[in-house]
């Protein structure tokens, strides 16, 4: 069963859908379940909704599953560049044609915490303490900023075909001096033909696996998958979501 309603962001004055999954069977219980917040929400769950017809598909993998959790699709700023504003807390000009982009990150994930998460929690059963986070390229990128900034929320990560590259050095830098022991399982892959812009395959494989090599100091439950061939678009994504949702939840 899928919700949708428009929250107020106000950290940045905005107004955003949010639209929420529900396990089967949650009309007919009163268990409560873990939820997994998810950027770019519009493109989840439905191919008519998606950007470019195309959607991840998680109703259809998890209605036939026993892994039971609420899925929050938080839809991204459609409005020029606000979504790579939004899904990084730094400025970068990585795109010199387009300017400078970023650096709302903190305040994009500190709407998530402090008015969403406790809007979902009264709203729905949840179980608060069993939070996670996901999401694809500048989602991915975000999704790891929030689980140095708030390891002890959000303690299963997925980060699919992360646009490390956006801040590299602020990343990592920020992946060194977190305190990650908190984090149970975090999941992250990139595929070998992924291109964005002037951004080359090569710089993103080499971007996740430096990545990679520092959260494998910091991790005891971290996975990284280099998918050969993957492309950098929903529909590859769409055939990661079962590991992706298996590795997190069972």
């Amino acid at each position: 069963m899928l919700e949708q309603f428009k929250v107020h962001i106000k950290t940045l004055n905005r107004e955003r859908m949010i639209r929420v999954y529900l396990p089967k069977g949650y009309e007919q219980s009163d268990r409560r379940f873990p939820v997994l917040y998810m950027h770019d929400g519009q493109n989840l769950f439905n191919d008519e909704d998606a950007n470019f017809g195309v959607s991840w598909g998680i109703p259809d993998f998890l209605d036939e599953s026993d892994i039971q959790v609420i899925v929050v699709g938080i839809d991204s700023n459609q409005e020029g560049m606000k979504r790579l504003d939004e899904y990084s807390p730094w400025k970068s000009e990585v795109f010199s044609d387009w300017g400078v982009l970023g650096g709302e990150g903190e305040k994009y994930t500190e709407f998530i915490v402090k008015e969403l998460k406790p809007l979902i929690d009264s709203s729905y059963r949840t179980i608060p303490e069993e939070t996670s986070m996901a999401g694809s390229s500048m989602g991915g990128f975000i999704s790891t900023y929030a689980a140095c900034v708030y390891p002890h929320i959000f303690k299963r990560i997925a980060s699919v075909s992360s646009a490390y590259w956006f801040n590299q050095n602020e990343l990592e830098n920020l992946i060194k001096n977190s305190d990650l022991t908190s984090i149970e399982r975090f999941y992250m892959d990139i595929g070998t033909n992924e291109v964005t812009e002037s951004i080359t395959p090569e710089r993103y494989v080499e971007s996740s696996k430096k990545v990679h090599a520092i959260l494998q100091e910091k991790l005891k439950d971290l996975r990284f998958d280099i998918v050969d061939g993957a492309i950098h678009n929903e529909e590859a994504w769409r055939t990661r979501v079962q590991g992706i949702f298996l590795f997190l939840f069972k």
